[in-house]
């Protein structure tokens, strides 16, 4: 049968399709998609004790209407690791109790994630999630891929050493001793007829070793003799 003839009996058929059947790929209006990002600092580093704010930015399509009921939240070590803080409903991780701040008002795009009082597990990634209701798009949520890597360092706080009080007093009696050495002479025994023994001993006077020597006052002794008796 001729293509001719073919057309009366094609044609009521073609009329009973669907428009949209009739409509190619090209033809077909293209969906609209939602496009969106998230920003993290790719490392950071704070000391042990000390405190780290971890900045986070996120866009959306401009065209998206009326945004509301806007969450964010952070999971931990890893992708899908566990969640650490949640804003709605409120949420900390029992590690991070009265360690976390979250650095955010509705209707900005960025803030910062402030952690207290560190330790050395909490050293690990930190990812930062979105979720959101667009008038357009609907509901949608998002998470950074890499996240931010945090390294703990050791404390740098110092304590002062103060030297005891022993060596004060030690560092006091030494310079204190320094020129009130003396020479001991063997002593001289004479025996009377009386029955009792005198003895004689003279000292002399050593020059400081941390101080010049100084000339002796005028008339002034240059040593000393103590006698003592013993009844024998």
């Amino acid at each position: 049968m001729e293509l001719p003839l073919l057309l009366p009996l094609l044609l009521p058929l073609l009329l009973l399709l669907p428009p949209a059947s009739l409509q190619g790929d090209h033809w077909a209006q293209p969906k609209a998609r939602f496009h969106s990002g998230m920003n993290q600092q790719k490392q950071l580093s704070a000391p042990e004790g000390g405190s780290i704010r971890i900045p986070f930015s996120f866009d959306y399509p401009w065209d998206s209407g009326r945004v509301s009921n806007v969450k964010i939240s952070w999971r931990w070590k890893h992708f899908h690791g566990d969640f650490i803080y949640n804003i709605t409903p409120p949420f900390i991780h029992n590690n991070f109790k009265n360690r976390l701040l979250l650095n955010w008002e509705e209707g900005m795009k960025k803030g910062s994630l402030q952690i207290s009082n560190l330790r050395r597990e909490d050293e690990g990634s930190y990812f930062c999630r979105v979720e959101m209701i667009t008038e357009k798009y609907g509901e949608q949520k998002w998470q950074s891929i890499q996240g931010t890597e945090l390294t703990i360092t050791h404390s740098l706080q110092t304590k002062a050493r103060t030297p005891a009080r022993g060596s004060f007093q030690n560092l006091e009696e030494k310079y204190e001793n320094i020129g009130n050495k003396v020479q001991q002479t063997n002593p001289k025994l004479d025996q009377n007829n009386d029955g009792i023994l005198y003895a004689s001993l003279t000292l002399h006077n050593l020059p400081s070793p941390a101080a010049p020597p100084c000339p002796p006052a005028h008339g002034g002794p240059q040593e000393e003799t103590v006698y003592s008796a013993l009844k024998t």
